[in-house]
C-alpha cells in the first residue's frame, strides 16, 4: 500500500520554549461557587426562553411538526401501540402483584406527563416487566408478609395494602429521579454499562418466567422473595404440579405458540406489512369470547381477571412508613428504570437524528412517576417491544404515545368490562412470549467470550447473582464487580516500552513491529492510565523492570562505594598527590544511616570523580546503568493525585541521582498545572524536562548524547578506574582517577 508522504519543518521544542515563544495563557478556572451563582442568580430573557424549551421539550418539536406528513402515521402508530400497551398493562400488573386494572393506570398517567417533559420522540412510556417484578418483590415483603409493621394497614384489605405499597414505592422512585435530574447528575447512568444491564435484565427475565408459571399452570401457590426465592418458588410449583389446571395449560400453550409464530412472521415481512399483525389483540379477543361463551370460571375452575376498575380513583398521598422502609428499593428501581429507558431512547435518537438530554429525561420520568403514583399507578419506564411497535408502525413524535394513552383511558372508562372473562393464564402466556428478547440475551455469552473476557465476567456474575440472590442484591453485586474491573484496569494498566518506527516520528510498542529503532541509551516508557495512589507502586515496578535496574539500589551502592574510596584515601591505600585532607572525612567515613545512602553522590571532598559505568576493581562493584535518558510518555495520564505525585517525585529523583536524564512527553495541561500547584518542581526536577512530543524529547537526547559510535568514544574519555588495595601507582598515573578543580561528577 502506497503511503502519501508529508513533511513538517519546525524547530525542536520543549514545553518551556513553546510557552515562552507563543505566549501561553494561564487561565483562571471557574469554581463550584461561580457555577452555582451563574446557574441560579443570572437571569435574562434568553435564559428564561432556554429554560422553558429545556423543561418543556414539547415546545421545540411541536414548532417543527409536519401535520400533513406525520399526523396520520402518529395516529396509526398510537392505536397499534395503545392496544399493545393495554394488554401489557394488564399482564405486567400481575408481576407487581396488583389487580390487572392498575396496569392500565400505569399505561395512561405517566405517558401523559412524559408527552410534555420527555426529550425522546419515540419512547413508549408505561409498565416495564423488570420494574414490575421489582415492585412486586417490595409488595410481597411489606404488604403480604409484614402488614402489621405499618400503621393503618390492619384496616385495609390485602388488595388495598398492595396498591398502597406499590404506589408509595413508585412515588419515592419518582422523587429520586426528579432529584437526580435537578442536580444534573444524569451521568450516573453511565455506571450501568450495557453488559451489566444485559445480564441484569436477563436474570430478571428468568425471575419473571418463573413467577408466571403458576398462572400458566393454573396453580394457587404462594409467591417467594429474597435470597434463593427463585428456587423456593420452583420447589413450590413442582410440589403442586399434580394440581395443574389442564385448561389453563392448554390455553397458555396455544397462545404462546400462535403469538410466537405470528411475531416471527411480522419480523420476516415487516418491510411488506404496513403494520404488524396485532396477534396479541386477536388472541385476547378470541380467548375472551370463548371463556365467556363456555363459562370457563364455573365449568373448568379457570381464574379470570374478574371485576375491572371502572373509571379513575381519587388521588391519594403516599404512605411515609412504606417509603421509609423501601428507600433502597426506590433508589434501585429509579436507576434501573431510567437506565433502560435512556438506553432505548438513545438508540432511536441516533436512528432518527435528534438529541436527547439525560438530565431532562430524569426530570420527565421523575414527574411522571410522582404524578402517576398519586393516582395509584406503579413504576413506569419503557418496554422494548412496545417502543419497537410505536417506531415500526410509523410513529414520528410523542403524539403517538398520547393516542396510545387515550386507548388505555377508553378501556378504563368505557370497555374494561369486556375483559373481565379473560383468563389470567392468557396474561401469563403473553408475558412469557414477550420475554423472548431478554431471554435471547443469553447468546451474548458466546459473543463476549470471543470479544472481551472481562465483560463476560461482569455479565455472568450480574446474571447469576441476580438470579440467586434476588434482583436488588444482584444488581449491587454486578455493579461492584463492574467497578472493580475498572479499578483493576487502571490499577494494573498494560505498560509498554516504545521504539521509533524507522523513518517516522511515530513511536509504538517495540514488541509489535519489526522495522523499529530504539536509540542506544534511551528508554521510552508509556503508562496508559491515570497515576493515582492505587497504581503508583505498580508504575514504579513496571518502570524498574523496563529499564533493567533499580535506581535506588544503584544509588545506595554508589554511596557505599564512595565511603570505601574515602576510607582507602584516609588509610593511604589510595595514594593521591597532593594528599587529601577534608574536615568532615571522619564523619563521612562513619556514616551509616540508610537515608544518607539515598542522597546524591557527593564528590566535593575528592579531587576526582568516577565513571561508574567503567571498569572497577574487584573489591568495589557497582552495577552499571545502561541508559543515559528516560522518556516518559504521559499522553494517557489524565490525572494524578497527591499520593502518586509524591511517589512520582521520589522515583524521578532516584533516576536523576544515578545520572539518568528524565524527559516527560505529551503531558496534559491540567496535569502539568497540578504539578505546578503542588510544588512538584525543585532544583532537581524542573519544567525543562517536559516536551510536547516523544520525538522532541528523543531528538533532544540525541543532541545531548552523540550517536552510538560517539557514545562509545565518549565513554573511553570519561573513564575512571579505582585501584585495588595492592596497587603501586600514584594518582598522577592512575587511569581511573582524574584531578579536578571543578564541581563533582556530571553525566
Amino acid at each position: 500500500m502506497f503511503l502519501k508522504p508529508y513533511l513538517v519543518a519546525r524547530p525542536l521544542c520543549s514545553d518551556d520554549s513553546i510557552s515562552g515563544q507563543y505566549g501561553k495563557l494561564y487561565r483562571h478556572h471557574k469554581g463550584l461557587l461561580h457555577h452555582f451563582k451563574e446557574y441560579f442568580l443570572i437571569c435574562d430573557s434568553q435564559r428564561v426562553k432556554n429554560a422553558a424549551l429545556s423543561l418543556l421539550p414539547v415546545i421545540g418539536w411541536m414548532k417543527i411538526y409536519r401535520f400533513r406528513e406525520w399526523l396520520f402515521n402518529d395516529i396509526v402508530s398510537g392505536i397499534s401501540t395503545g392496544l399493545v400497551a393495554v394488554l401489557q398493562g394488564l399482564a405486567f400488573s400481575l408481576l407487581a402483584r396488583l389487580p390487572p386494572g392498575y396496569g392500565l393506570y400505569t399505561a395512561f398517567f405517566p405517558a401523559m406527563v412524559y408527552f410534555f417533559l420527555g426529550t425522546s420522540r419515540h419512547l413508549s412510556v408505561g409498565p416495564f416487566p423488570v420494574l414490575s417484578m421489582m415492585i412486586g418483590d417490595v409488595v410481597l415483603r411489606l404488604a403480604d408478609n409484614a402488614p402489621v409493621n405499618i400503621t393503618g394497614f390492619e384496616e385495609l384489605t390485602l388488595e388495598e395494602r398492595r396498591v398502597v405499597v406499590a404506589s408509595s414505592v413508585t412515588f419515592l422512585m419518582g422523587i429520586f429521579q426528579l432529584s437526580l435530574g435537578l442536580l444534573r447528575v444524569g451521568f450516573i447512568v453511565i455506571y450501568l454499562s450495557d453488559t451489566l444491564v444485559s445480564g441484569f435484565t436477563t436474570a430478571a427475565a428468568v425471575h419473571i418466567l418463573v413467577s408466571q408459571l403458576k398462572f400458566v399452570l393454573g396453580l394457587n401457590v404462594d409467591s417467594k422473595n429474597g435470597i434463593l426465592s427463585i428456587f423456593r418458588s420452583l420447589e413450590e410449583i413442582f410440589r403442586n404440579i399434580s394440581q395443574t389446571n389442564l385448561v389453563d395449560l392448554a390455553i397458555s400453550i396455544v397462545i404462546m405458540v400462535m403469538v410466537f409464530i405470528v411475531k416471527e412472521l411480522n419480523d420476516m415481512f415487516k418491510s411488506k406489512l404496513p403494520v404488524p399483525i396485532p396477534i396479541e389483540i386477536i388472541m385476547t379477543v378470541i380467548t375472551c369470547g370463548v371463556s365467556y361463551g363456555f363459562n370457563f370460571t364455573t365449568r373448568y375452575n379457570v381464574t379470570v381477571i374478574g371485576d375491572m376498575l371502572k373509571g379513575y380513583e381519587a388521588p391519594f398521598a403516599p404512605n411515609v412508613e412504606v417509603m421509609q422502609q423501601s428507600v433502597v428499593d426506590g433508589f434501585i428501581t429509579a436507576i434501573v428504570g431510567f437506565a433502560v429507558a435512556f438506553s432505548v431512547a438513545k438508540v432511536y435518537a441516533v436512528k432518527h437524528d435528534y438529541t436527547i438530554n439525560g438530565n431532562q429525561e430524569l426530570i420527565a420520568f421523575g414527574v411522571s412517576n410522582i404524578f402517576g403514583a398519586s393516582f395509584r399507578s406503579f413504576a413506569a419506564s419503557t418496554a422494548l417491544s412496545r417502543t419497537a411497535v410505536q417506531e415500526s408502525t410509523g410513529g414520528k413524535t410523542q403524539i403517538a404515545s398520547l393516542i396510545s394513552a387515550m386507548i388505555a383511558m377508553i378501556v378504563i372508562v368505557g370497555i374494561g368490562f369486556l375483559l373481565e372473562p379473560l383468563p389470567r393464564s392468557v396474561l401469563g402466556a403473553l408475558v412469557i412470549v414477550n420475554l423472548k428478547g431478554m431471554l435471547m440475551q443469553f447468546r451474548e455469552i458466546c459473543y463476549l467470550w470471543r470479544k472481551d473476557k472481562v465483560d463476560l465476567v461482569i455479565w455472568v456474575v450480574t446474571c447469576a447473582s441476580a438470579i440467586i440472590l434476588g434482583l436488588d442484591v444482584g444488581l449491587g453485586v454486578g455493579l461492584g464487580v463492574e467497578l472493580l474491573t475498572v479499578v483493576f484496569r487502571t490499577q494494573f494498566p498494560l505498560c509498554s516500552v516504545l521504539a521509533n518506527i524507522t523513518g517516522t516520528d511515530i513511536y509504538r510498542d517495540r514488541k509489535d513491529y519489526l522495522c523499529i529503532n530504539e536509540p542506544k541509551g534511551v528508554k521510552i516508557f508509556r503508562i496508559p492510565a491515570p497515576i493515582f495512589f492505587a497504581n503508583i507502586d505498580f508504575f514504579r515496578d513496571k518502570l524498574v523492570k523496563a529499564v533493567g535496574f533499580n535506581p535506588l539500589r544503584i544509588l545506595r551502592k554508589r554511596n557505599r562505594a564512595l565511603r570505601k574510596i574515602r576510607k582507602m584515601v584516609k588509610s593511604g591505600e589510595l595514594q593521591l598527590s597532593p594528599p587529601l585532607v577534608h574536615p568532615d572525612a571522619d564523619a563521612r567515613e562513619d556514616e551509616g544511616d540508610i537515608e544518607d545512602l539515598d542522597q546524591p553522590v557527593d564528590f566535593s571532598d575528592l579531587p576526582f570523580w568516577v565513571n561508574w559505568n567503567g571498569e572497577l576493581p574487584s573489591n568495589i562493584y557497582v552495577p552499571p546503568v545502561p541508559i543515559h535518558s528516560l522518556v516518559l510518555d504521559f499522553s494517557a495520564v489524565s490525572f494524578i493525585d497527591i499520593s502518586a505525585l509524591n511517589g512520582l517525585k521520589t522515583l524521578l529523583r532516584e533516576f536523576i541521582r544515578v545520572d539518568v536524564e528524565i524527559y516527560i512527553a505529551s503531558c496534559d495541561a491540567y496535569v502539568f498545572e497540578k504539578l505546578h500547584n503542588c510544588k512538584f518542581f525543585d532544583d532537581e526536577i524542573t519544567t525543562s524536562m517536559f516536551y510536547p512530543t516523544i520525538h522532541d524529547a528523543v531528538l533532544h537526547t540525541l543532541e545531548e548524547h552523540p550517536s552510538h559510535s560517539k557514545v562509545q568514544e565518549y565513554e573511553k574519555v570519561l573513564y575512571c578506574l579505582m585501584l585495588s588495595k595492592d596497587s603501586t601507582h600514584t594518582s598522577n598515573h592512575i587511569p581511573g582517577l582524574r584531578h579536578s578543580n571543578k564541581s563533582p561528577f556530571k553525566g
